[in-house]
This record gives C-alpha cells, structure tokens and sequence, in this order.
C-alpha cells in the first residue's frame, strides 16, 4: 500500500517534480563540462574569499619581517637595479648584524652589475682615447678589483643555507641566466648563472600523475651563485577565466628538460620554509583516481618539528592561508624601509630570529597583486603568507574529488526540491531548500575550518535556488488553483483540516464515484413533528439553525463530511473524501459527544425560549458508493448504498428501544474499545438474514451487560417500518 501511495504521488506530482528538477540537471551539466553557467565559477571565488576574510586569524605575524624597497629607499639609493655590493651590504646587515634566520630575495639577479670591471673596461677601454699602454695595463689591473656579483656572491655565501633567490620560469628557451626577470630583475648586460637544484628528480612523479604547471625555461639569478643552491620560483599563475585576484599557488612547478636540466623545483614560499625549518626533501603521495591513474595529493616533509603533511591539488596547489589585515587595514607582516636597513637605523639584533623577505612595494617596479583582501598588495607578502600558514599548519587546498562532491551535493539539493515538490506545502518547501541550502553553506564552513578544505557550492546553491523558485511559482500557479478547486468542490462538505489535506495532494481527489468503506451516521431530532404544529415559522427556523449548527459543529470536530440536512434529520459519513481508517472509531465518538451535548443544548433553548428536543442516532459501517450525484441540472457530494440505508433504519429504533443511539455490527466490530451494550437481533426488511445491533452504555454501566443472545425472530422487530423514504438515501 506504501508503495502505490508513493506512485501515486509521484504521478501526481509528476510536472512538478520534473520542472524542480530541471535546474538540477543544468547544474550537473556544468559540472560535467557538457555546459557552462556564466558566472558560477565567479560566484565560487567570491564565496571562498567571503570565508577566508571570516575565519582568517588576525594581528601581526613576528616571525616574518619584509624589508621594502619602496619610494624612499629608491629616493635614497637611487633608481633600481642597485648595485650588487649594495646588495651585499644589505645581505651582510640582515644576516650578520641583525642575525636573521632566513633571508629571501623575491627577486630575480639574472645578468651581470653593469657597474662591474668588465663594463667598466668595455666603457674605459682601448679605442677611447689614444694608446697608453701603461694606462691601458693599470686600468685592466683596477677593474680586475670591482665585482659587485663576486662581492653579492661573498656576502651569499658568509650565510650558508640562510640565503634564499629568487628565479623565474619562461614559456620558452633554455635555463640560462638571461631574458625575461620579474618585476624586480634588472635588465642588464647579459651573463650566464648556475642553475639551481631541482627538489625532486624528473621521475619523482610518474606521466600524467600531476598537472602541476611547466615551462621550458628557466632565468637563473647571480652570476657566481653556487650551483645546487636551494632557491625557489617566483612565477604567478593564473588559471583560465580567473580574475587576477592570486588565491592559490604551486608550490612545485616542472622544467622540461632532459637529463640534469628537468625536474621540480620548489616555489620561494616553500624554498624559505624549508630553509627555515631544516625540512626534508618532499616526498609525493599520490592515490588513485576512478579512472585508474594516479594523482598528487599531498607532499610529505620530516623536519624538527615532526612530520608535516601538506595537502595539494592535482597541480601541487594550495590556497594561500592569507592573514587578516592588523587593525586599521595594516599588513599583517611588519614592514621596514630596505633604506633604514641599509643606513644601519634598526639596533643590532633587531630581526634575531626572524624570517626576513626582501621585495618591493614601490610602483614603478610593478611587483602589486590583487587578492582578496586588498586590491593592491606587494608579491613579496603573499610569500610571507604562504610562509605563515606552513609555519603554522595551517593549510588550505581544493581537494583532487572536488567535482565529486559538487556532484553529490547537486543531487542531495535535487532530491530535497523533488521531495518537497511532491509531499511539501509551498511554506514547507521554501523552508526545506533554505535549509538545505543553509546547511551546505555551514557544512562547507566546518569542512573549510577544520580540514582546511576549499569546495565548489556555487553551482549547488544556484541550481537549489532555481529550483525552489521553479517549484514555488508552479505551486502559485498550478496547485492554487487545484486547491481552489478542491474548496469550490468539497468546502461545503469537508472539514477545513481535511481541506487542508487534500490539498497537498490534490491529484488524488476528485468528485467522481467510488467505492468506499465508510461509517454513515443519521441524527434525527426526535418529535420535530410534533413541534412544528406548534411553532412560528421564525422560531422553527431558529431551532433548526441553533440544532444544526450545534450537531455540524461536533461532526466536523471528529472529522466527519456533512452530506445533507434532512427535515430534522442529519446525515454524515467519515471515510471520504480523506481516507480515514479509523472512520468508525471518529464517528462512534462524534456520536458520543452529541449525546453528551444535549442536555447543553437543551439548557440554551431554554434560555432562548425554545423547546428542548431529543435525539436518535444511527450508525453503520460497511461499502457504498461515494461521490458527486444527481443529475445534470442539481448534483451532490453524497454516498449510498445499502450500509446507508441500514444506518437510516437503525436510528429509527432509538425509540424502539428508548436509547440515544443505535449502532450496526459492523460498526461495533470496527470500534471495539467502544463501551457496548448488545441490543438485540433485529430483521432488516430486503435482508434475509437478521443484524445485531448495539448501543453505548449508559454512565456507569457495564460494558455487555445485557444479554447478547439475539432474540427470537418472532419478537425482534423489523428495521425500517415507517421510515421517511428521503432517509435512505
């Protein structure tokens, strides 16, 4: 029976549901690629920056120092580049005087000082004025002297292990220390430097395994720079279709290359760290994914302070765990003019300890990124954010079954709007989809802050809102009006709860005839004939109107449908149009409550002048047939059948038998709890075979105490002698 209710809802409903659904099925388009929704990836990334800017942790973080070349220090020193010994002294102040941990250049020194002997020659030399040979000889042998990338390379490596440079990957090209810099690296004469040392070998990650990004080229910084030394990629990248907001960095990115010159090299976020840490070589855990290949998941590092597992993307990715700005939109990093350093302002000791980042923040040198909590932040800072969330543990990252889960939760979204579309009022599925929508957000929320994880929802939430929309304008506009329909059609007969209840499945009723099990009642107002010759009309108008009203009151409290008035006489039945199992159970006690009712009636007809009246109720259970009847020019919502006719006869033994209430078998079999008390066994006329019937004891009473052998054919009397034929129905 579950079964065929649920199908029957089901086709009812079957519109709705497919219209819900529609939305569904765009969203899982889009998240298979087959279609794209403008504006949900939008709508994604500014959702994720809204969390990070709430749950970022604030204040200032001390263990990282940037020092800045911004607009003083090129007032101060002049234009950039600066020269190397410069840069040297700069390098010695930091790790030396002011006894930094680590020391990071977010920058790239790719071609010789052009303020080198060897520029000073190529200015100075041979050619320029005439021949001197003397002159020629004690120039070359002071020239020899100037190397401001012998004296950067000294101060370098006074710190072994502490100095971290910056490089930067090309689209093409060979690894080389010349061509294209980042915003910082000078465009000078062109030199050869050392290439760095890949963290991990070409073969560390088998084909296809990871996406991480790759170039065929690669800029080395300084001239002299030991090879092998552990330095660290400062490329940005963006994906497509992003909005150059930087959310996410590589933390490995790939050389293409044979022999030597391939393989992973770390970002200069993750080279810092390192450094700073002592940590290990990182060792790649990758998992299968559900087409059989593998995927990069995480990179595992050993250190001092234990094991740390850093989860990553596909393309060895993270989120940057960025910092909430100090109050008054400070920087969550202490900043220091790279002029004060430099002119010895800072006490000695000053950045004991810290981690120190060299970058710019001046304009002209173009180094300013956009993210999501400024428009404008130096590169240099979103290293030392990266920084501190490795420092920290705290790690956030998309996970390699994002689109899995963007799935699952466009299906959970789609199977909460069927379901309210097909059992749920128009309230309740507003409410069920704003909750369902709500709790992905907190769902999202808790997995964002306790396992660092960054999920798609957008394409959940939107296809959820259009379908909520979607179910709520066909309810307004479809199951208003079958419900309106349903008023018209049964709000004359009905209950206003069952009302209510047909229409949240208004496809299953109807006025058409049916076959039904149901309990008929017949309330008669004993001697009403008798009254009436003496009564004004006005006054029988009003008796009749305060009985009816009274009687109907208590029917339709026990969920009973009012199918006529009668002279003096009402019919009701339970069971239709709502199906109600217990419908003998309702109306036995609807009977009941008249019968404790009367004497109050009859106390408010005394207070109103009218006559007090008695009642006789009859009351059977058993098959009729139920539905709109009549003919083509007046119809009714009625039922018939021989189980009506029964409990028509039956009230008219009340006053054979001096009771209130005479009730069938049927109906006392059906309501067993009932205080019964058997009658007697009575012949029907058109039955062959006698029927029992019953009545409620009387207070105090108990239940079977009369004796219920039916009587003898002779004496039992004959139901329905004198019966008005309008009651049979």
């Amino acid at each position: 029976m579950r079964r065929q209710r649920l199908l029957d809802t089901l086709r009812g409903h079957g519109w709705r549901i497919a219209i819900t659904l529609l939305p569904i099925l765009a969203g899982l388009a889009h998240t298979a690629g087959l279609m794209r929704w403008p504006g949900i990836g939008r709508l994604d990334v500014q959702i994720q920056d809204a969390r990070l800017r709430l749950h970022a942790p604030g204040g200032i973080d001390p263990r990282i120092v940037i020092v800045d070349v911004d607009e003083a220090s090129l007032r101060a020193v002049g234009q950039w580049p600066w020269r190397r010994d410069r840069l040297a002294q700069l390098t010695q102040e930091l790790t030396q005087r002011q006894q930094a941990s680590v020391v990071a250049f977010d920058m790239v020194f790719a071609e010789a000082d052009r303020t080198g002997g060897a520029a000073l020659l190529q200015a100075l030399g041979p050619g320029r004025w005439p021949a001197d040979p003397a002159f020629d000889a004690e120039l070359a042998r002071r020239a020899a002297t100037i190397d401001p990338d012998a004296e950067f390379a000294r101060a370098l490596a006074q710190a072994p292990g502490r100095v971290v440079l910056g490089f930067h990957f090309d689209a093409g090209g060979a690894v080389t220390g010349a061509g294209p810099t980042d915003a910082a690296a000078a465009p000078t004469p062109a030199g050869s430097a050392a290439a760095p040392a890949p963290v991990l070998p070409p073969s560390a990650l088998p084909a296809g395994a990871a996406a991480v990004p790759a170039w065929h080229g690669l800029t080395a910084s300084l001239p002299g720079r030991p090879a092998g030394a552990a330095d660290g990629f400062i490329n940005v990248v963006f994906k497509a279709g992003q909005d150059g907001v930087i959310r996410s960095v590589p933390l490995l990115a790939r050389l293409e290359g044979a022999g030597a010159s391939g393989g992973y090299y770390p970002s200069l976020a993750l080279a810092t760290w390192r450094a700073t840490t002592g940590s290990s070589t990182p060792l790649p855990s990758l998992a299968e994914t559900p087409g059989g290949g593998l995927s990069l998941t995480a990179l595992a590092f050993d250190g001092p302070g234990g094991e740390l597992r850093v989860p990553v993307g596909p393309d060895s990715g993270i989120v940057v765990p960025y910092r909430r700005p100090a109050p008054g939109d400070a920087p969550a990093f202490a900043y220091l003019s790279a002029r004060d350093v430099l002119e010895g302002k800072l006490p000695a000791g000053a950045l004991q300890g810290r981690i120190v980042l060299v970058g710019a923040s001046a304009a002209g040198l173009q180094d300013l990124r956009a993210t999501p909590f400024v428009a404008t932040m130096p590169g240099v800072e979103v290293h030392a954010h990266v920084i501190s969330g490795l420092l920290d543990r705290r790690l956030l990252h998309v996970p390699d079954y994002a689109p899995g889960y963007e799935v699952a939760s466009l299906l959970a979204m789609g199977l909460l709007m069927a379901v309210g579309a097909a059992w749920w009022s128009a309230p309740a599925a507003l409410a069920a989809g704003l909750a369902g929508g709500g709790g992905l957000l907190l769902l999202n929320d808790l997995l964002f802050r306790h396992d660092g994880l960054v999920l798609p929802q957008a394409t959940a939430l939107l296809s959820g809102l259009a379908a909520l929309l979607l179910n709520l304008v066909w309810g307004y506009f479809v199951e208003s009006r079958r419900r309106r329909g349903l008023m018209r059609l049964f709000g004359a007969y009905v209950p206003p709860q069952l009302v209510d209840e047909m229409a949240r499945e208004p496809h299953r009723y109807s006025m058409r005839a049916e076959g039904r099990v149901l309990t008929v009642m017949f309330c008669d107002m004993r001697g009403f004939t008798r009254l009436a010759e003496h009564m004004a009309p006005q006054d029988l108008q009003a008796l009749l109107h305060e009985m009816f009203t009274q009687l109907t009151d208590l029917v339709i409290q026990h969920g009973g449908t009012v199918d006529k008035y009668m002279g003096d006489c009402l019919m009701a039945f339970w069971g239709a149009p709502v199906a109600q199992p217990d419908h003998a159970v309702r109306a036995v006690r609807a009977a009941q409550a008249i019968v404790a009712e009367l004497p109050a009636i009859n106390a408010r007809h005394r207070r109103l002048g009218l006559p007090a009246v008695d009642i006789g109720i009859g009351l059977n259970s058993g098959p009729v047939v139920v539905g709109n009847m009549g003919s083509a020019l007046r119809r009714s919502y009625t039922a018939i059948g021989d189980a009506v006719n029964l409990a028509a006869r039956l009230e008219g033994l009340c006053a054979t038998y001096g009771v209130p209430l005479v009730a069938g078998e049927a109906t006392a079999a059906l309501a067993p709890e009932a205080p019964w008390r058997p009658l007697a066994q009575v012949q029907v006329r058109g039955r062959e075979q006698g029927v029992r019937i019953f009545t409620l004891c009387e207070p105090g009473e108990r239940a079977g105490a009369a004796d219920s052998a039916p009587a003898s054919s002779t004496d039992a009397p004959t139901a329905g002698a004198g019966l008005p034929s309008s009651r049979s129905s």
